[in-house]
């Protein structure tokens, strides 16, 4: 399976999350998985005019491409021409480029938000006009419309992120490259449920002061950084407290809140990314399938049943109170 990645109007980060795969050395493994990569802007050795005489063949359909990838989000300015974004100094633009190798791939696939939603790139009056592959932030379309399908029947292959862990990337390929991936292993936004199917709170190492809505204060405290600090580990989809990034981190473990980064629109929530909105002491965002009605009982019971250890370590940057020691009954 041979795969042609392109980078739009982006960071470059999505590229630089997936060399940092911790599984074997990332090009062995995805030749082992049948994985042959065409190019690549930041790791192939083509100059531009071999770059794009080869991109040139994948558009006419000289060159066959399995897999197109796309980093970053579609850059449709000025009024539709995507001018804005010419590959390589040439006069086609990168959003044609894409129209026309996307027609002939077997499957499309975006990597990271931008190119799934839009993303930072296309957040505040946008005057690129940035788009995702099928999406405009939470509105069908994009670059490529609502109703592209691959030709087995596959929308674009959402891998979205900011950046997307390097496994859900890796794992995506390899699936593909094995016809282990179809229409039901995607979600509603068109990501891989493999991931996507979990929320970020899934083993949240904070989970205890959660339950007893213990919450910090400020961001170096222990507790639950939900109700305060902006937290939205309990509605974001993603596995990124159970696989963790380098093997022993995440957003959380680090002492940040969770800013739900795989979702559309996550660039622009409507207030400060470290407070949490509330109406009338009750947070706006509250956690997945949840009624209003159940978390202030919840809330409320939790709170008069908090452990004093809990409430105390909650307001500190170190454990100040351990958990007390049970004898067993002899």
């Amino acid at each position: 399976m041979n795969l042609l990645w392109l980078q739009s109007g982006g960071c470059g980060g999505c590229t630089l999350s997936w060399l940092g795969y911790e599984h074997g050395p990332l090009f062995q493994v995805l030749a082992d998985e049948g994985v042959e990569l065409l190019w690549h802007p930041s790791v192939s050795e083509a100059g531009v005019d071999e770059a794009r005489e080869l991109i040139a063949e994948c558009a006419d359909g000289r060159r066959t491409v399995d897999v197109l990838c796309i980093e970053g989000s579609l850059l449709r300015g000025p009024q539709g021409s995507g001018a804005y974004h010419r590959f390589g100094g040439g006069r086609q633009s990168m959003a044609e480029w894409v129209r026309q190798i996307a027609g002939r791939a077997r499957h499309v696939v975006a990597v990271g938000t931008c190119s799934s939603f839009g993303g930072v790139t296309a957040a505040g009056v946008n005057p690129t006009d940035a788009c995702g592959l099928q999406y405009d932030g939470e509105l069908d379309g994009g670059l490529l419309g609502p109703h592209f399908r691959d030709p087995s029947g596959l929308p674009v292959i959402n891998i979205s992120g900011c950046p997307p862990h390097p496994d859900w990337i890796t794992e995506t390929l390899a699936l593909l490259a094995h016809g282990q991936l179809g229409a039901l292993d995607l979600d509603d936004y068109g990501r891989p449920r493999f991931y996507a199917d979990q929320l970020v709170h899934h083993g949240c190492p904070r989970n205890e002061y959660y339950e007893y809505k213990a919450s910090a204060g400020k961001h170096s405290d222990q507790g639950c950084l939900m109700e305060q600090l902006g937290c939205k580990g309990t509605q974001a989809h993603a596995d990124c407290n159970q696989r963790l990034w380098n093997g022993q981190g995440s957003c959380l473990r680090g002492g940040f809140a969770c800013i739900r980064c795989t979702d559309p629109g996550f660039e622009e929530p409507g207030h400060p990314f470290e407070t949490t909105p509330k109406i009338a002491g009750i947070p706006i965002g509250l956690p997945s399938d949840m009624p209003k009605a159940w978390f202030v009982a919840l809330a409320a019971l939790s709170k008069s049943a908090t452990p004093a250890r809990v409430r105390e370590n909650a307001r500190a940057d170190h454990l100040k109170r351990t958990p007390s020691v049970k004898r067993g009954r002899k």
